[in-house]
């Protein structure tokens, strides 16, 4: 059997299990998530997330970019690192990478047919759980000497939560998934803060009082350090354009060594000196400065021995999909993966850093769970058209149901199906007026535009 064959059959046998990402939040908020099925399976593996140090990541937006800068500035000090994430944007196996780069498809064939016994044996594993799993063993099994794991949903409850990590991370914290974690900050937050172990560092970004007052409570109860971006660990822009950014990270040096005083059993520095770092990233918006300071810090934090070098050649080398990736600069071409309010208001001030004043053709799908007049009410100032298109993929919205959306947010719009021909629309109308053309809304559908994209760049 070729590899293709032999590559689907793994992914149908993974879907053939209970998949709440493709589930209405209607059942989303019925589901029975919990750990114990999750540590039955990973103790008759023999328990391979043991192996190496994890570096532990929660939060509602930001959460991707900053293990995937953890991830760049470990592989830079030469460890051989483990990046676990999702969803995935073009292919599966993208969620399991081993310094940067996704395992083959025929490691996860031969993954997928070595844990199958051991699934049998438990019953209602979902294939979030299956797919944890196999990060686990892929990880034990390829070299990986250390790891950074990105919750799927949540935190409390989600199937990573298995892990007792070097330092626990939780960013930006916003509405989402509330059907499931519940409809204020203070719920949300008591969710995220789950992934808080007794003893182990907490690094928070920036979060509004309602969030933090939850996260400090947790971590003291749990006996853990918590430092939060913004107070102990200070940050600001140097410089920015479409090549990248330079920030500068400020901190007290007994931040840092006190904690690694504790994992190396030395007492603590008393000293007072303040210790500041300069940093590039590739990555574009003032978010992604926020995220890169939460990600020096916790990678400070987490004792895991590296240097500020090391830190900064990788940060300078991360990659990260559809994060407002510019594929083409005139007419501008945009791919994003914003889904929520909040992220649409940081893509609006990204945009108008970078091309101000430039009106912008949406493609845009979303789930049915998603706050979509809030994405509109954000995005308005600097839409020309929404072309709304829909993914393949069973929780998309119909559109026209996100078209009277658009009617009731007083936004010109119009429905283009299927993702290939909204494309092809948004670049015609592009074409005549200089005018950007964005993909957000969706990560199935800015994965769809991709997909499109490369095909006609490579014509």
């Amino acid at each position: 059997m070729d590899i293709d064959t032999s590559y689907n059959q793994a992914l149908d046998y993974l879907y053939s299990f209970v998949d709440y990402s493709l589930k209405h939040s209607s059942e989303l908020a019925k589901a029975d998530f919990n750990l114990n099925r999750m540590f039955a399976l990973m103790v008759s593996l023999g328990d391979p997330q043991k192996k190496y140090p994890v570096i532990h990541v929660a939060g509602t937006k930001g959460k991707g970019s900053t293990s995937a800068l953890c991830a760049a500035g470990l592989q830079a000090a030469g460890y051989t690192v483990g990046l676990y994430t999702s969803p995935h944007l073009l292919d599966y196996v993208e969620r399991i990478q081993i310094n940067g780069e996704p395992i083959s498809h025929e490691q996860l064939i031969e993954l997928v047919e070595e844990i199958k016994p051991y699934v049998e044996k438990i019953e209602k594993l979902t294939t979030f759980e299956i797919t944890t799993a196999l990060a686990f063993m892929a990880f034990g099994k390829y070299g990986v000497n250390a790891a950074v794991f990105e919750v799927g949903l949540g935190g409390r409850l989600d199937a990573t939560n298995i892990v007792t990590p070097k330092v626990s991370v939780i960013t930006s914290l916003s509405y989402d998934h509330m059907a499931v974690l519940g409809n204020t900050l203070a719920l949300i937050a008591g969710e995220k803060a789950g992934i808080i172990k007794d003893g182990v560092p907490v690094v928070s970004s920036p979060q509004k009082d309602e969030a933090f007052e939850v996260l400090e409570r947790v971590a003291k109860q749990k006996n853990s350090e918590i430092t939060l971006i913004g107070r102990d660990v200070t940050f600001e822009l140097v410089k920015s354009s479409l090549e990248g950014q330079g920030l500068a990270v400020s901190y007290q040096q007994s931040a840092f060594s006190d904690q690694k005083s504790k994992v190396e059993g030395q007492p603590a520095t008393v000293h007072g000196q303040s210790s500041t770092v300069n940093l590039q990233i590739p990555l574009l918006g003032a978010h992604q400065v926020e995220n890169a300071a939460t990600a020096y810090a916790a990678l400070k934090a987490s004792g895991i021995p590296i240097s500020d070098e090391q830190i900064q050649k990788g940060f300078s080398q991360v990659k990260w999909r559809a994060r407002f990736e510019v594929a083409r600069t005139e007419p501008p071409v945009i791919f994003d993966s914003a889904h929520n309010q909040d992220s649409f208001e940081k893509l609006r001030e990204t945009l108008e850093t970078y091309f101000p004043g430039r009106p912008v053709y949406l493609i845009f799908g979303a789930s049915e769970d998603k706050n979509i007049p809030g994405m509109f009410a954000e995005m308005k100032p600097k839409i020309r058209k929404i072309i709304i298109t829909r993914a393949d993929h069973p929780r998309a919205l119909e559109v026209e149901k996100i078209r009277s959306l658009a009617d009731q947010a007083g936004a010109e719009s119009e429905a283009v199906v299927p993702v290939k021909d909204a494309l092809a629309r948004a670049l015609d109308l592009s074409s005549k007026d200089g005018s950007i053309v964005l993909s957000a809304g969706s990560m199935f559908v800015t994965a769809e535009v991709m997909r499109e994209w490369k095909a006609l760049s490579s014509l």
